[in-house]
Order: structure tokens, then C-alpha cells, then sequence
């Protein structure tokens, strides 16, 4: 497969100037967020939801070089100058060749963000064609990790491509018009998100962790899946952690498949433990429990007490851990998700609480 790969990047024609550079994806002025891996100096894999590289760029033109990992097609974000251009759709048989026209005469910050989640197959980052790169200065001097399912994944939000019933389920995946980048836009702040669809705390949204892997089983992988031979290094330690789990955990599945009654001492047992893996890698962090936009009314406030039964239990290690809970359910996107509307209004009730978190 990588073979293949580089004998189609060389046979790619490109629409570029004659003054350009090839700068591998290795490069130092690029910049890396999320969970990500080098193969062989060639490529860089951009694996987690909103995962991401950004750098600046001169000249007139600039060609972006990117390939889906997975056997059908992947989707990424691009950005000028901090403003959202558009989603791409990336091929997986050949190279994908992003032409960008930039204005004249000024240095440009490009930035290039997975809009798919670990799940979807890997986003591959060659390098750019440019007249000159340079390495950005990143001044946010705080970073927020978002974890959860479906709803932080941006899964089922974005129909601008594809509508909902149709395409594949990626296709209306927006990892960066998520709550959770859009916090962190908002507030400067460098982000992560570690977040599979489908996953829960105990159980999976259609499954009771008997085929399917549950967040405490694969957050430590670098993949966030089942392969522990690449572990996340964890080097970055965040000012907060945001966790938003529980809406699979909570769910009734296809209604086909046996699906047993909500287990609650289960639920907050396994949550508790999972705390205590973040709190392992990050003994300094600010955690927050969430709640989910997609639940409401007694599921919800059944949620919630199992939250404070978790904030409680860490209350009396002396351990502050503080809950978020939204007023309102957000569900006008496909299969009752979040639209990337409902996201704009999610992360502009987070903002306030995380500034008011970050101040104190």
C-alpha cells in the first residue's frame, strides 16, 4: 500500500507555479494537534476527529496534498486566515490535490483539520506545494481535551454534501464545526478530541461490550480502537478534560438486537474507573462531567445523578470535579445527533463556564 502510494504521488499532475517547493508532511514548520503518526517520513496520519496541521504560507498559490486511508473516501476541513473554506472530500485511490489561491502578498495561515472521526479510516497529510512555509506561533496557552461519542465526533451534523438517509455514515461528519473545537476557537485555547460514535462508558449504543470495545478500552490506544502496539504518549497535558459519555450507555439500540435493562451500578463504577485512567496521565487536570445534548427528561436526570454519584465519590478523595448540564436536548440533525446549528449553541453555553474554569 505505501508503495503504491508514492508512485501515485509522483504521477499526479498539479496545478501550481513554476517557484514552488514540495515540503514533506516531516516538516518543522508544520504544526500537529490531535492524535496523530509519522510513516516513515512520507506522510503524516491525522487519526482523531479535528485532528489537524497548520502552518503559514507565501506566495500566490499553494497545493495541498492529502489521501483517505479508508477504501471508499474521508473528508477534511480547510481554513485561510482563521476562516472556514470549505469540506473536501478526499479520495482514497489517488492523491487528492487542493488547489488554493491566496492573497497576494501576504503571509497566509493555512490550517487542515480531519472532519471524520479515528473510526473512518485515517486522513493522510503528504506535504504542500509552496512557494515558502513557515512555522506558526502558537499563542494559546491552554488545551482542552474533549471525550466522548458520536455528538463530540460532529457525527450526523453536516448535510451540506450529502443528506441525511443517503452516502455513508462519515458523510455528514464535521468534526470542526463541533462543540468542542468551537469552544475552543472561541477561547483561544489548543484542543483534542478522543471520541468514537457509537462507544459508551459500559456498554456500546447497540451492543453490551461483547463485540464492540467500550471507551475505557481503547482511549489509551493510539487509534482508539483495539490495537494496544500504539499507545497515545499522553505528553500534552490539558488544563481541562471534557467528558460527554453516557447517550449509548443509555440508549435502547436498533430495538432488534437483546438489549438489557440500564445497568446503573455498572455505569458509575466503569465511569469512575475512567476517571481515575485520565486522572493517571493528567493528576492535574480540571475534569467535567457532561451531559448529553441528545437526551432529555428522565433519562436525563437519571444521567445526571449518576454524574454526581461519580463527582461525589471523587469529592471525598478531595478531587473537585464539576458537571455541566445543558438545558435544553439538541437532536434536529440525522438519527437525532446535533445539527452543526445546535453545536454553534452547545459551545456557546460551554464557552462562558470553561472561561469562568480557566479564570479561577
Amino acid at each position: 500500500m505505501f508503495l503504491i502510494v508514492i508512485v501515485l504521488f509522483y504521477s499526479c499532475k498539479e496545478k501550481t507555479t513554476s517557484n514552488t517547493t514540495f515540503y514533506k508532511s516531516s516538516n518543522s514548520a508544520f504544526n500537529y494537534q490531535g492524535r496523530t503518526e509519522i510513516i516513515k517520513d512520507s506522510c503524516k496520519v491525522l487519526i482523531s476527529s479535528a485532528a489537524s496541521v497548520e502552518f503559514f504560507a507565501k506566495g500566490n498559490t499553494i497545493n495541498l496534498l492529502l489521501q483517505s486511508g479508508n477504501n471508499t473516501h474521508n473528508y477534511a476541513v480547510i481554513t485561510l486566515n482563521g476562516k472556514y473554506l470549505n469540506r473536501y472530500k478526499i479520495s482514497s485511490d489517488s492523491i487528492t490535490k487542493i488547489f488554493l489561491e491566496l492573497p497576494i502578498d501576504k503571509t497566509n495561515k493555512i490550517g487542515v483539520f480531519k472532519a471524520t472521526e479515528a473510526a473512518s479510516g485515517d486522513l493522510f497529510f503528504y506535504g504542500v506545494e509552496a512557494e515558502e512555509i513557515n512555522p506558526i506561533i502558537n499563542d494559546r496557552k491552554c488545551f482542552i481535551e474533549f471525550i466522548g461519542d458520536s455528538v463530540t465526533c460532529g457525527a450526523a451534523a453536516d448535510t451540506s454534501d450529502v443528506p441525511c438517509n443517503a452516502g455513508e455514515y462519515l458523510d455528514q461528519h464535521n468534526a470542526y464545526l463541533a462543540f468542542g473545537p468551537r469552544v475552543a476557537r472561541d477561547l483561544n485555547l489548543n484542543f483534542m478530541l478522543s471520541s468514537v460514535s457509537g462507544i459508551g462508558i459500559y456498554r456500546n449504543w447497540n451492543d453490551e461490550n461483547i463485540e464492540e470495545p467500550i471507551m475505557p478500552q481503547v482511549y489509551e490506544n493510539l487509534y482508539l480502537n483495539l490495537d494496544d502496539s500504539k499507545k497515545y504518549d499522553f505528553s500534552i497535558k490539558p488544563d481541562i478534560v471534557n467528558i460527554c459519555l453516557g447517550t449509548n450507555d443509555l440508549s435502547y439500540g436498533d430495538g432488534v438486537k437483546p438489549r438489557l435493562l440500564f445497568n446503573r451500578e455498572k455505569f458509575v463504577e466503569n465511569y469512575i474507573s475512567f476517571v481515575e485512567i485520565v486522572y493517571s496521565y493528567y493528576p492535574n487536570t480540571k475534569i467535567v462531567l457532561m451531559n448529553s445534548p441528545m437526551i432529555g427528561g428522565k433519562t436525563n436526570l437519571l444521567l445526571m445523578d449518576c454524574l454526581k454519584e461519580v463527582q461525589n465519590f471523587y469529592a471525598e478523595k478531595n478531587k473537585s470535579i464539576q458537571l455541566f448540564e445543558l438545558d435544553s436536548v439538541y437532536n434536529n440533525g440525522c438519527t437525532t445527533h446535533p445539527n452543526i446549528n445546535e453545536h454553534e449553541a452547545i459551545a456557546q453555553k460551554l464557552a462562558p463556564f470553561y472561561e469562568n474554569i480557566l479564570n479561577n
